[in-house]
């Protein structure tokens, strides 16, 4: 009989081998918690050894009981295996052994590339074995109560920018790691002094936020995977010694990338349990106490076994995609599809049964694996963003009209997809001929039925069994009152929207002459309207006298960006998100030049560790016209800025400085100052003039600021080639005290949908886009039907009814109109529901007691116009409960509360298992 190998040192057999290792897991597992350390054994390694102590097992099992046992020859019992080999888990490429460290592959999976094992277990294999190297991972916590816990297989790597010196460098570090760590390891790394170092997230080389709360972890502060962070350098000041240019940097690149230490940067990656009990019902013998069993089950090659931990890591899922040419209208539907979770787990598992290869409609099964290698991709952890070039090749390939890098609508994309997947993975290799047979009064049920098995007889793959449904289509024959009913199947709903011809625009109004405060006024106006239409309705709106006109000005930033003054111009420029001022003023005045008044407030430099406090734009501005030809003095401007403000001085008794002031006499005279230039006013209110001194400071034609708080009798030089002068003033603390100034700096939006606007018109519901779409209309005379009574074509009435509902129902909000001479996209805001979209009475089939609930988890969005517009996608990761915004390569969470905007376009909805519908 040959000789069994030999056991390691200190383990007596084989079998006293594997129960020293189950004895290890199962002692470790409900004692896991947060810190503990676990390690990576390359599954090719971890199966030689399975297979080595469950072979030998059943030869120490049966040693003795028969002779033929004892003529095993050595061929036959697998030899003990070498030492631990995790050398395919690495990247040879990115490790650096001198700064580095070991860099793993970017797309290890657990259980198809390693197994996760506590340190203790791997500390055993090492002292039986040896070899390695060891790739240990420490235990975080995750999940919105932050009780479950997972191995960081992968940390985030982020990429450090030095400015102003332009070097960079890459690192390591835990995502539980808070902002100062990655502060004080930024300083570590480029030897800098702490005090002059400010981190910013660096998105697209741009400046997008200050990180400056040391205490938030990197989650929370939601740092991704290869995000860029900017390491500014300020002077002794406080101030950047070099601007970071617009578009980023270019320079000196340091490859070399840089491990952060064990103890506070450990490396990650997921397991998902909770006290000890597992989580991840979707990992295969994930659990210690199964590992005794499984390896009685390794000589029928069963699946992997595994003595770690599952690792779903949270970075599953949040993998962008980068925009290589006008792709966002692919990335924003491949996003979609990809997080539909029953085409995730099917395209995660063993699909390649089902492709079928010899479908004349299909594309020989090419389509449907370039997506599942794509779907796979995206869903693996640690994944950095990336082009999904060969994708784009092999659409290019079967749909030439994707080919090329223009614009396309996400929507006839999607329909493509839906559409060639099906046929790639069609069940059916031959279909059966079948034809239709019309109702001829039969009960509806029977014929519906009838017409779903005759389509499933030739359509059955994962696409028909997620996104298929079916209504019915009725025909009546205008002469004959022929009805014909067939039931058809539909992949997705194209629901149209109602289009709108008007807008309502909010508008706040300003008075130059003190006579009334500020008033906010929502209009109605044409869509397609101009400006005229605008300053005509909130003319009659306001009560607007004969000799009065309104000026429309457009505020950005608390400053005036334009002057809305030409009549004709168009206001569609005119943005939802946009805020727009309007100014009462007199309509006689000509060649006039507009005072501008801006307001300013003491506030914080954002960036500044030293918290320098200047003086920045605040509020709304105000505009008072002033004759070219008038001569102002510095006690006019004075007048002129206390008439302004005058409806927003608080009254308070005993206020020495305001409460004798008479506002009407200082109305009456500010128009003698501004229109007609008399003089006779500074003699009638020196008085008024000299106990009203605000802060103000004007901007004359020298180009200098002048202090208008001293010397009242000198002239003020006014600008001679700008028709605007700008004049500031400085609201300090009691100052603000004086005035209610909340109506200067609550501006509104021209439009903002929500409940801040109730007093609005509801917007459009998607249940009455559903309503119009089921509505009986006449067939256009183009898609006339032939009637089988009459024998000749007619413009029947027809009336489409929802029948049966698929688990996945995709709704397309068709938002383009397309005619001979142009075309238009739709703006309307569609109010869809995010959850309890309930289409129970809208289903024609009576029997069906079942409530039709649905939830939405995911939309693309479509900005801008049609030609030069953007897709993005808002999806819901389900397990996660969390919205987050894929804009290519650039993923954030979102509140749930803003995913509906005007810019939806395609929705995905999921069905609610209800009880009444589980056993379906």
């Amino acid at each position: 009989m040959a000789e069994a190998s030999p056991s390691p040192a200190g383990c007596s057999s084989t079998e006293e081998e594997l129960q020293i290792i189950i004895g290890m897991s199962m002692a470790a597992e409900p004692q896991t918690k947060v810190g503990d350390t676990f390690c990576l054994i390359s599954r090719r390694w971890w199966e030689k050894w399975i297979t080595f102590v469950s072979s030998n097992k059943k030869v120490s099992t049966n040693e003795g009981s028969s002779s033929d046992h004892q003529d095993l020859n050595s061929s036959s019992i697998p030899k003990r295996p070498s030492s631990i080999d995790n050398s395919d888990l690495i990247n040879e490429l990115a490790s650096d052994s001198s700064t580095m460290g070991i860099e793993l592959h970017d797309t290890l999976q657990e259980h198809t590339h390693y197994i996760l094992v506590p340190e203790v277990t791997w500390n055993q294999f090492c002292a039986w074995y040896g070899g390695g190297p060891k790739l240990a991972r420490k235990v975080i916590s995750c999940g919105e109560s932050q009780t479950e816990l997972t191995v960081e297989v992968y940390p985030l790597r982020l990429h450090l920018h030095l400015m102003p010196k332009a070097d960079r460098c890459t690192i390591r570090i835990s995502k539980k790691e808070t902002i100062g760590a990655l502060h004080k390891k930024a300083c570590e790394i480029f030897q800098l002094n702490s005090e002059q170092v400010s981190i910013w997230d660096y998105f697209s080389h741009r400046k997008h936020a200050l990180m400056n709360d040391l205490d938030k972890t990197l989650d929370d502060a939601n740092v991704q995977m290869d995000q860029d962070i900017l390491v500014e350098v300020s002077d002794d000041g406080g101030s950047a010694t070099s601007d970071v240019h617009e578009n980023g940097f270019a320079k000196s690149h340091t490859s070399a990338l840089v491990e952060p230490s064990k103890t506070n940067y450990s490396i990650a990656g997921g397991f998902s349990a909770s006290k000890g009990a597992p989580r991840n019902t979707n990992s295969e013998l994930s659990q210690f106490p199964v590992l005794a069993s499984a390896t009685r089950e390794s000589d029928n090659h069963k699946a992997p076994v595994s003595v770690g931990v599952s690792t779903r890591g949270s970075s599953c899922g949040l993998t962008g995609l980068l925009n290589f040419g006008n792709t966002c209208f692919m990335n924003s539907a491949i996003q979609c599809l990809v997080h539909t979770p029953e085409f995730a787990t099917y395209f995660r598992g063993d699909y390649h049964p089902e492709i079928n290869c010899q479908n004349p409609l299909g594309m020989v099964g090419e389509l449907a694996i370039a997506f599942g290698d794509l779907l796979r991709k995206l869903w693996a952890p640690g994944r950095t963003p990336f082009a999904p070039r060969q994708f784009k090749t092999k659409l290019a390939r079967f749909a030439p009209q994707f080919s090329g890098y223009n614009q396309h609508d996400s929507q006839e994309l999607l329909a493509f997809l839906l559409d060639g997947l099906h046929e790639d993975l069609n069940r059916v290799k031959h279909k059966p001929y079948i034809k239709s047979r019309d109702a001829d009064g039969r009960p509806d049920e029977e014929v519906a039925d009838e017409y779903w098995a005759n389509h499933i007889a030739r359509n059955d793959s994962i696409i028909v069994d997620v996104c298929q449904g079916q209504y019915k289509s009725t025909l009546v024959c205008p002469v004959c009152e022929k009805i014909s009913v067939t039931f058809d199947p539909f992949m997705y709903l194209s629901l149209p929207l109602q289009s709108t011809t008007t807008r309502t625009m909010t508008v706040t109004l300003f008075s130059c002459d003190g006579s009334m405060v500020p008033a906010t006024w929502t209009v109605t106006v044409p869509k397609q309207g101009r400006c005229k239409d605008l300053i005509q309705a909130l003319s009659s709106a306001c009560g607007l006298k004969q000799n009065e006109k309104v000026f429309l000005a457009e505020i950005r930033s608390h400053l005036i960006h334009r002057f809305l003054e030409d009549p004709l111009m168009s206001l569609s420029s005119i943005k939802d998100d946009d805020h727009l001022s309007a100014y009462k003023i007199p309509k006689s005045m000509k060649n006039t030049k507009f005072l501008q008044l801006i307001h300013r407030r003491e506030e914080l430099e954002t960036g500044n560790a030293r918290g320098t406090i200047s003086w920045k734009p605040y509020g709304t501005p105000l505009v008072f016209p002033v004759s070219c030809d008038a001569t102002i003095t510095r006690g006019d401007i004075q007048l002129i800025v206390n008439t302004m403000l005058s409806p927003m001085l608080k009254a308070r008794p005993g206020n020495s400085d305001f409460s004798d002031m008479d506002t009407s006499s200082v109305a009456s005279d500010i128009k003698n100052v501004s229109f007609e230039a008399d003089s006779t006013c500074k003699e009638n209110n020196g008085s008024n003039k000299s106990s009203l001194k605000l802060p103000l400071k004007l901007v004359d034609g020298n180009n200098a600021c002048i202090d208008l708080s001293v010397g009242e009798e000198k002239t003020v030089n006014l600008p001679s080639s700008s028709l605007s002068v700008l004049l500031f003033i400085d609201w300090s603390p009691k100052l603000l005290q004086k005035y209610e100034t909340h109506y200067l700096e609550k501006l509104p939006e021209v439009f903002k949908y929500g409940p801040a606007k109730k007093a609005r018109a509801e917007p459009l519901s998607l249940y009455t886009c559903l309503e119009a779409f089921l509505r009986e209309e006449p067939l256009v005379p183009e898609d006339m039907w032939f009637c089988p009574q009459c024998k000749e074509r007619r413009q029947a009435s027809k009336k489409l009814d929802l029948w049966r509902l698929p688990e996945v129902l995709v709704i397309h909000l068709k938002r383009f109109s397309y005619s001979r001479s142009m075309k238009h996209k739709l703006e309307t805001f569609v109010n869809f529901p995010i959850h309890d979209f309930d289409l129970t009475n809208y289903i024609a089939n009576k029997n069906n007691s079942n409530r039709q609930v649905y939830d939405l988890y995911a939309l693309t969005n479509h900005y801008g116009s049609m030609g030069s517009g953007h897709y993005t996608a808002y999806i819901k990761l389900i397990e996660e409960n969390r919205w987050y915004n894929f804009d290519d390569n650039h993923i954030s969470p979102v509140n749930e509360d803003e995913v509906k905007s005007n810019a939806a376009y395609v929705l995905f909805y999921r069905r609610v298992k209800t009880d009444s519908s589980s056993h379906k």
